[in-house]
């Protein structure tokens, strides 16, 4: 029981668990913030608008009943402030997910901008090219004095 308990807690501790369920608290707190603000500013504003029509009572009674009497109404004033909440979330996260694609972006940009220090291997493959580059010149400058002399 105890290797479990430790292991359900590595897990819980993970950075990606963790991030998570505080992403899932938070947004459950922004839909209740969208929510609030379609029900009591957005849709108030419509009903206004259009002559003080209810949006969230827009419904259509069925002639049919239902068969323990009670009338089938189908409540798409409801649905439409629904919508409303989608529409207002997704517009957030889009807007959230392109400020955020523009800070990768900008941090793509500085790494491509700032050159990388080259590794030790590189340092000591740069040094070693040198110093064969200046004992070639200086054994050709031998050469050539050799020659003329």
């Amino acid at each position: 029981m105890k290797k479990f308990i430790k292991e359900f807690g590595a897990f819980i501790n993970r950075g990606n668990v963790f991030d998570m369920a505080v992403g899932v608290i938070i947004g459950a707190a922004f839909g209740k913030i969208v929510t609030s603000l379609v029900e009591n500013i957005i849709t108030p504003a419509i009903s206004m608008i259009t002559g003080k029509v209810n949006i969230a009572a827009l419904a259509v009674t069925l002639p049919a009943k239902a068969a323990d009497g009670t009338p089938i109404v189908l409540a798409y004033g409801a649905f439409l402030q629904s919508v409303i909440d989608f529409l207002i979330i997704a517009l957030c996260i889009f807007f959230m997910i392109k400020a955020i694609g523009k800070l990768h972006l900008k941090k793509e940009e500085e790494k491509e901008a700032a050159p990388a220090e080259p590794t030790k291997e590189e340092a000591l493959l740069t040094e070693i090219r040198d110093l064969l580059a200046a004992q070639t010149a200086s054994s050709d400058a031998d050469d050539a004095d050799s020659a003329q002399g």
